[in-house]
């Protein structure tokens, strides 16, 4: 993660911040101001102004900002134009016709995962995946703790794009595709190694998803902090080592995760106290709690078919 992609990330906490205290025009006006030397980010950072100034109920300004972005190149998946702040616009024909050039815009990118090894010989690998909106950079920063365990580290990128820079796991069979190309580019010193699926937010969706259907390829175990769960599977994974959720008390998706509690078999549900939607300080501890050296039984698991 480069200086701008870590400024871009601390623009968008502040404007979350000054959202949820309904101050929606300073939050309009500080990514304005904010914006010069960010320009890789331009289309999420019109989405959101447009978004504070619908909110704050000036739907023309939020229009302009849209269709000057869209002029310029950028463009959304329609499912995010269609917001709550975004509703005054959504009668409008300029507002439909941009939706259809965005439509026309669309295009997933994969890129290879990121891979990294630990001293000595590698133990096992955890995959981990994004949260929405991050990228696989942000997954390498928050689970670099497995690789002084002795576990290889692989975080995937999702070639999903709801805009330009923005990412994330809408769709399950897409998601699948995207860890099967990664386990495929795996480096011969960890392929036959077992798997540990992991993730956070959207990504902890997808970790838990693949871990409980054994797809694309079955995983020894699975580690979801503040996963964003939707709709669980039916199908049941056998011995899942480690199945740990961590969730903070203060975390919007505790309710979800506490309402799945009785459909997640098998897995230890750790509330974290004072904590909201993010990694908890100290987190290489708490997966030192968790990640054991896999049993000689445990490396019998088949890495994916090739």
């Amino acid at each position: 993660m480069d200086a701008s992609e870590l400024r871009y990330d601390d623009l968008v906490d502040r404007v979350e911040v000054l959202y949820n205290d309904h101050h929606y025009r300073a939050a309009a006006d500080l990514l304005a101001a904010e914006r010069t030397g960010l320009e890789a980010w331009a289309a999420e950072l019109a989405h959101v102004r447009a978004c504070m100034l619908g909110a704050d109920g000036d739907a023309d300004g939020a229009m302009q900002v849209l269709l000057d972005a869209s002029t310029a190149g950028a463009w959304w998946a329609p499912e995010i134009l269609v917001d709550d702040d975004l509703e005054a616009l959504q009668d409008r024909p300029a507002f439909r016709e941009l939706i259809k050039l965005s439509e026309a815009r669309v295009a997933d990118d994969p890129v290879p995962p990121l891979v990294a090894l630990p001293d000595g010989q590698p133990v096992g690998v955890v995959v981990a995946l994004h949260g929405a909106g991050q990228r696989a950079g942000h997954a390498r920063r928050d689970w670099s703790g497995v690789l002084e365990l002795g576990y290889a580290l692989v975080c995937v990128q999702s070639s999903r794009r709801m805009s330009p820079m923005y990412r994330t796991w809408p769709d399950p069979e897409h998601a699948r595709a995207d860890i099967a190309r990664a386990l495929a580019e795996l480096p011969a010193e960890v392929e036959h190694l077992p798997l540990i699926a992991a993730g956070f937010s959207a990504g902890g969706r997808v970790a838990i998803d693949w871990a409980l259907r054994g797809r694309p390829t079955p995983v020894a175990g699975v580690l979801a902090v503040a996963p964003a769960l939707r709709e669980l599977p039916d199908a049941t994974a056998e011995k899942l080592s480690p199945a740990t959720i961590w969730i903070g008390t203060d975390d919007d998706l505790l309710a979800v995760v506490d309402g799945a509690a009785d459909q997640l078999t098998g897995f230890t549900i750790e509330r974290l106290p004072g904590l909201g939607h993010t990694f908890p300080a100290g987190f290489s501890e708490l997966l030192a709690r968790v990640l054991q050296r896999p049993t000689p039984e445990v490396r019998g698991i088949s890495p994916i078919t090739r």
